[in-house]
């Protein structure tokens, strides 16, 4: 009698919840298949961008910048997504930069700059784009692209690159910070010699303005240089007084004599 029991609340709860029961191991099993064929979706299409980087990559050693272009379309049209796509960006530049297309250059580095996929493609994009803006002589957009920019790693290149662009808009002593920086922050990403040479090549710096407490601690030194200096002046009148009283006190015998 208990099981006959057992076995109605079994068909009256599974009348009352079977539809859920079943609803949930059909979406576990799409779900789970929907994961699979996302997987394999993604390896098949990173293989894709892979194999047409690589072809990016010949054609730009090759320097063929119409297929290496067009390559660079497909990426872009196709696995636009993708960290081949930036990098496609990266090598193009690099190839428009070789045939004199700096405006090119420009253009497809910050599209790196500006994507958010990628930090680190994204600094060195701004450090190449930076020396193509230096190339245009467009000194304060070198400056704006870099103001306020602190990515790990790329400290020392870009206080070089705003040093590089301090100079050239006669700004010399915020360029001699800059290339301190640089110095100081240099993990052996950068020739230190080099940025030595670019420091020893700028101008002397101007003497800074003395605040006040600085004023009162040089003055008393300033005082006495000046007294000894003129103490040193007058040091010769001394010895010739001497002299002369000496001369005199030799005369005054002679004259008693005669």
């Amino acid at each position: 009698m208990e099981e006959k029991e057992q076995l109605e609340d079994i068909r009256a709860w599974w009348s009352q919840y079977g539809n859920y029961v079943l609803s949930g191991i059909v979406i576990g099993a799409l779900s789970l298949f929907g994961w699979s064929y996302y997987k394999s979706t993604t390896a098949n299409s990173e293989i894709a961008a892979s194999v047409l980087y690589d072809e990016l990559a010949n054609h730009v050693a090759e320097g063929d910048l119409d297929d290496a272009e067009r390559v660079a379309g497909v990426l872009s049209a196709e696995h636009g997504n993708s960290l081949y796509a930036l990098q496609s960006k990266l090598a193009l530049a690099r190839l428009y930069m070789d045939n004199s297309r700096d405006k090119e250059a420009a253009d497809a580095l910050k599209v790196v700059v500006d994507s958010s996929q990628s930090a680190e493609l994204s600094a060195v994009a701004r450090v190449r784009l930076a020396k193509v803006l230096q190339y245009q002589e467009k000194y304060e957009e070198v400056l704006t692209l870099l103001d306020g920019e602190d990515s790990t790693g790329f400290t020392a290149r870009y206080a070089e690159a705003r040093g590089d662009a301090l100079v050239a808009l006669s700004r010399f002593d915020e360029a001699r910070e800059a290339y301190l920086v640089a110095l100081a922050d240099n993990g052996q990403t950068l020739d230190a010699t080099f940025l030595q040479l670019k420091l020893l090549d700028l101008p002397p710096a101007e003497p800074e303005t003395l605040d006040s407490e600085d004023a009162g601690t040089v003055a008393p030194v300033a005082e006495a240089a000046e007294a000894g200096e003129t103490e040193a002046e007058q040091s010769p009148d001394t010895d010739s007084g001497e002299e002369a009283s000496a001369d005199e006190q030799e005369e005054t015998p002679a004259e008693g004599g005669e």
